[in-house]
């Protein structure tokens, strides 16, 4: 394996904490957990609107990586409140129903910065 290929969103707490968006290894991208922040740093109203936001980002950064969104074939979706399920379920249907990669959501209980849901991806470039 060569080189890693750091991808960062240029968030101001990815060199305090010591991570980046996403890393791509080889052929294969991982992307942090990803909440759906706005640009102006607001949180969209709702696990479903949250969820589109932060597939978004993770888009973006897969992007950065050299990868598709439909080259993801690992999602997690971390819940603040398991009743978010079906929200965050229709919104994550919506962007992977035809991909249809393996996914794991869980209530997590509590989210960084009060977000209902964040969302990570593993995905690997043919």
């Amino acid at each position: 394996m060569g080189k890693q290929q750091l991808v960062s969103s240029g968030s101001k707490w990815e060199p305090v904490i010591g991570y980046s968006r996403a890393v791509r290894a080889g052929n294969t991208v991982y992307v942090s957990g990803t909440v759906g922040v706005n640009p102006d740093g607001s949180a969209p109203q709702g696990a479903y609107a949250q969820t589109r936001r932060a597939l978004e980002i993770i888009k973006g950064a897969l992007e950065q990586a050299g990868a598709k969104i439909e080259d993801v074939v690992r999602t997690r979706v971390f819940l603040a409140d398991i009743k978010d399920f079906d929200d965050a379920g229709k919104a994550h249907g919506e962007v992977f129903s035809g991909i249809r990669p393996a996914l794991t959501m869980l209530a997590a209980g509590a989210l960084v910065g009060g977000f209902l849901v964040e969302v990570e991806a593993v995905a690997v470039i043919p």
